[in-house]
C-alpha cells in the first residue's frame, strides 16, 4: 500500500478545478425520464427481504447544524418509538460527535462522515479512525458522492480508507453510485462495478460493511430512483458480490438506498427485496421524520 501522504497528494492537483465547479451555478433542473440499468430481471423470492441482515437505516447530516438544533434533534430522537428490527445510525458533522453520543439514546449508534486513509499524524484538517474510535464512534461513511464528486476522491483512494478502517474496528458504510448522464447512456451497472471492485480489491472481512447505493442524480434533488429501479441496481449489486466475493458475503451485506428517501416514500421502496434500508440525507435532520423511515421495516413482509 502506498503511503498515506502519497494517496493524498494525488488528489490535490483537481481539488481547486472541482471545487470551482462545485462553487458554480447549479444547472435546471432536468426532467428525463430515467431508465433501468438494463432488462434483466429476477424471479421472484418468498421472502422480500434478500439480504440475511437486520434492516439498517443511517442518517447523514452532512454540514449541517448547530448545537442548539442538534439538542433538538436529539431530543426528538430520543423521544421517538422506533421498531426493534432495525439498526439504526446517525452521522453528525465531526465537531457535534462528541455531543451527541453524550446525549443519544444508546438504541442509535454514532458514525463519522468520513475518516483519514491512515494513521493519524501531519494530515491538517483530517480525522484519523484512532481518533474516531476514542471518542465512540462506531461506523464512518466513505465514498459517499460528494466526496467523490466535490471533493475529488477516486475509487482506489475509497477502496484504501474502507480498509483501514475497518482494520481499527470501525464499521463502513461504503457508497456508490452512478452520475446522471452515466445512468442515461446505460452505465449505472459499470459505475457501480467499477467503485465495488475497489472496495472488493481492499477488504478482506465483509462482516462489518454496509454497501450504500446512492444514485448521484437522487442527491438532495427531490428526484427518487423508483422503487424498481432502486431494485434492479440492488439486484445486481447482490449478483456482482456473489459472483466477484462470496455467496456468503451476498447473502449476508447489507445493501441499503439512498437519493431523497422521505417519510412519504420509504415504505414502497421498502417493500423490495433487495432493499435493506436506507441511508437519508435531509429527512434525517426531522426527528420524527427520520424514525417513520425507520419504521419502514414494517414494509418487509412475506410475498406470494
Amino acid at each position: 500500500m502506498a503511503a498515506p501522504s502519497s494517496l493524498a497528494s494525488s488528489q490535490l492537483s483537481r481539488l481547486a478545478d472541482l471545487r470551482r465547479a462545485a462553487a458554480a451555478p447549479a444547472p435546471a433542473p432536468q426532467h428525463h425520464q430515467l431508465r433501468l440499468g438494463c432488462s434483466r430481471r429476477r424471479a421472484q423470492r418468498l421472502v422480500a427481504m434478500a439480504g440475511s441482515g437486520k434492516f439498517f437505516v443511517g442518517g447523514n447530516w452532512k454540514c449541517n447544524g448547530t448545537k442548539e438544533s442538534i439538542s433538538k434533534l436529539v431530543s426528538d430522537l430520543n423521544a421517538a418509538t422506533i421498531e426493534n428490527d432495525v439498526d439504526v445510525v446517525v452521522a453528525p458533522p465531526f465537531i457535534y460527535i462528541d455531543q451527541v453520543k453524550s446525549s443519544l439514546t444508546d438504541r442509535i449508534e454514532v458514525s463519522a462522515q468520513n475518516t483519514w486513509i491512515g494513521k493519524g499524524g501531519a494530515f491538517t484538517g483530517e480525522i484519523s479512525a484512532e481518533q474516531l474510535v476514542d471518542i465512540g464512534c462506531q461506523w464512518v461513511i466513505l465514498g459517499h458522492s460528494e466526496r467523490r464528486h466535490v471533493i475529488g476522491e477516486d475509487d482506489q483512494f475509497i477502496g484504501k480508507k474502507a480498509a483501514y478502517a475497518l482494520g481499527q474496528n470501525l464499521k463502513v458504510m461504503a457508497c456508490i453510485g452512478e452520475l446522471l448522464e452515466e445512468r442515461e447512456a446505460g452505465k449505472t451497472f459499470e459505475v457501480c462495478f467499477k467503485q465495488l471492485k475497489a472496495f472488493a480489491d481492499n477488504i478482506t472481512n465483509w462482516t462489518n460493511v454496509v454497501i450504500a447505493y446512492e444514485p448521484v442524480w437522487a442527491i438532495g434533488t427531490g428526484k427518487v430512483a423508483s422503487p424498481e429501479q432502486a431494485q434492479e441496481v440492488h439486484a445486481a449489486v447482490r449478483d456482482w458480490l456473489k459472483t466477484n466475493v462470496s455467496p456468503d458475503v451476498a447473502s449476508a451485506v447489507r445493501i441499503i438506498y439512498g437519493g431523497s428517501v422521505n417519510a412519504a416514500n420509504s415504505a414502497e421502496l421498502a417493500k423490495k427485496e433487495d432493499i435493506d434500508g436506507f441511508l437519508v440525507g435531509g429527512a434525517s435532520l426531522k426527528g420524527p421524520d427520520f424514525a417513520t423511515i425507520c419504521n419502514s421495516v414494517t414494509s418487509k413482509k412475506v410475498t406470494a
